[in-house]
């Protein structure tokens, strides 16, 4: 006889997540990080294994997005209007099981005032009472109303396509 254990817990966003947003300009390639999101999940864990996903909410201010310029954060910044916004934030609405490692998510992004609904295929590990939320999202600055910065008086222009890329802990 096994018996299965099942439950629903609440998990917090660790300070070992990161969050990215790549994308490139007419000079480079280039990429904004972060370390500072915070965030709840409500999961439901059978046997050690993630069984469901009731919630997940993450919240990242967007002036912890950094890269190796400031001159480029500070247009960066502006792009997104964070003395307006300054918050980029994500809510899940439902979470679809692919198989043991694989989840789909489907979820609003809230950046610049601007919400968008994606959905995203997300690879989950189990690690010592913890899971790991790893993928990424293609966007564009338009999705958000956002005009790609410029820099340089204009010689430098970031082009419209972005990849957000998430690695979230939850302990």
């Amino acid at each position: 006889m096994s018996l299965q254990a099942n439950a629903q817990k609440n998990y917090n966003i660790t300070a070992n997540s990161t969050f990215e947003v790549a994308g490139t300009s007419t000079v480079h390639d280039w990429v904004m990080k972060s370390t500072e999101g915070t965030g709840t999940a409500n999961l439901i864990v059978k046997d050690a294994k993630l069984a469901g996903i009731n919630s997940l909410t993450v919240s990242l201010l967007a002036e912890s997005l950094k890269s190796y310029k400031t001159s480029m954060d500070k247009v960066a910044y502006e792009a997104m209007d964070t003395e307006t916004y300054k918050y980029i934030e994500y809510v899940l609405k439902s979470a679809e099981k692919i198989d043991e490692t694989t989840w789909d998510l489907t979820g609003v992004y809230t950046i610049a005032g601007v919400s968008k609904e994606y959905k995203t295929q997300v690879k989950v590990t189990a690690t010592k009472g913890a899971f790991v939320l790893q993928g990424s999202n293609q966007i564009t600055f338009g999705d958000f109303e956002m005009t790609p910065p410029k820099a340089a008086l204009g010689v430098v222009k970031a082009g419209k396509d972005l990849t957000v890329i998430f690695n979230i802990i939850l302990s």
